[in-house]
């Protein structure tokens, strides 16, 4: 006979009470969620609470738990328990205990993402920014087989040299558009085109290798990279812990507004204190206008360190939504909108909710 065990595992205990002021329940909120296929955690924490970015300090996570938290797989549940008279989460999992000479072999289990990862696949298994001149010394493609002017899957490539590697799987790339910080004209660095796949054969100067995929045209002196080793799935919705501020540099996917499952980079980075999880709040920059009824004090001095006319207002920013950072580097990161009041634009700001 088998016996279901269910083990409580208590992440977290948090009074509700003592922080109204910043946590706060869904009002029709479930007293449990059971975790189903194709879930995400931003959707699972969404079902509590009316933010669900604070996650982690409704289980209490340290750093090291942001960093490297346990994974939620499908079958268990997350439960508001009050029993102690205060709001506790918990997770019940189900584990099977079996009798002697007894082999069950379990099916094995996907845990659930942060978000949706057909939404940001795309952007995490290509370099996306280079660093300037980072791609000069890459290796390059510098012949092809049968002289062939388009490289198609199956094209056996030549390249200048590669040194022997445990890695065969390299990705193809050539430079694309620059990215410049919209206060200072600042170059942030160079975005990299994602051309196609190619497995090496031999090492060597030169190396050889085969076209395995091709999602735009390939040519002599592309170069290549080695392939981003997939998706991240157990990074935890968190707030910056000091105060940050950038812009929105690019809106992707061919759109000149941005709403939610939108990706969108911005000018902030590992430098800034950004990393994978960070959720920030999107804010509208708040436009200059002219006084309509400006009248000149003389008697008020004007500050030489402004940068408005002393007819000039600037209105308040205005939130319009949040995103979620999934991919930094040093001075550059992309993220996903996650939720939108009204449509979002590039130059809107990025801060610490």
């Amino acid at each position: 006979m088998f016996r279901t065990i269910i083990t409580l595992l208590s992440l977290s205990c948090l009074c509700l009470s003592a922080q109204a002021d910043e946590i706060t329940l869904q009002k029709n909120h479930p007293e449990r969620y059971v975790v189903k296929k194709g879930d995400t955690l931003w959707g699972i924490s969404g079902a509590f609470l009316k933010d669900p970015w604070q996650w982690p300090k409704v289980w209490k996570m340290n750093r090291a738990e942001i960093k490297n938290p346990h994974l939620i797989y499908p079958g268990d549940v997350v439960v508001l328990d009050m029993s102690s008279g205060n709001p506790e989460f918990k997770l019940l999992r189900q584990t099977v205990t079996l009798e002697p000479g007894v082999i069950e072999e379990p099916l094995e289990k996907e845990a659930i993402y942060t978000i949706p990862p057909n939404v940001i696949g795309p952007f995490l298994s290509q370099p996306l920014l280079i660093e300037k001149g980072e791609l000069d010394n890459a290796p390059r493609i510098v012949g092809v087989q049968d002289n062939r002017l388009i490289l198609s899957p199956g094209t056996r490539v030549y390249i200048n040299n590669l040194e022997d590697n445990d890695k065969t799987f390299w990705s193809i790339y050539r430079p694309g558009d620059t990215l410049k910080d919209p206060d200072t004209n600042e170059l942030l660095g160079t975005e990299a085109i994602y051309l196609g796949d190619a497995r090496i054969t031999k090492f060597g100067k030169p190396a050889s290798g085969n076209i395995v995929k091709a999602k735009e045209e390939i040519f002599t002196k592309d170069r290549l990279v080695i392939a981003s080793e997939g998706f991240k799935e157990s990074f935890i919705p968190h707030a910056p812990e000091t105060d940050v501020r950038g812009r929105i540099l690019r809106i992707y996917g061919g759109v000149a507004e941005a709403g939610p499952e939108t990706v969108v980079s911005i000018n902030l980075g590992k430098q800034n204190g950004i990393e994978d999880g960070h959720v920030l709040a999107i804010s509208r920059h708040g436009k200059i206008i002219k006084d309509p009824e400006y009248k000149v004090d003389k008697t008020k001095a004007v500050d030489p360190e402004s940068k408005l006319k002393p007819d000039q207002l600037q209105l308040p920013d205005e939130r319009v939504g949040l995103l979620m950072i999934f991919r930094t580097f040093d001075r550059v990161a992309y993220g996903l909108i996650m939720q939108a009041s009204d449509a979002i634009y590039t130059l809107d700001t990025v801060h610490t909710p």
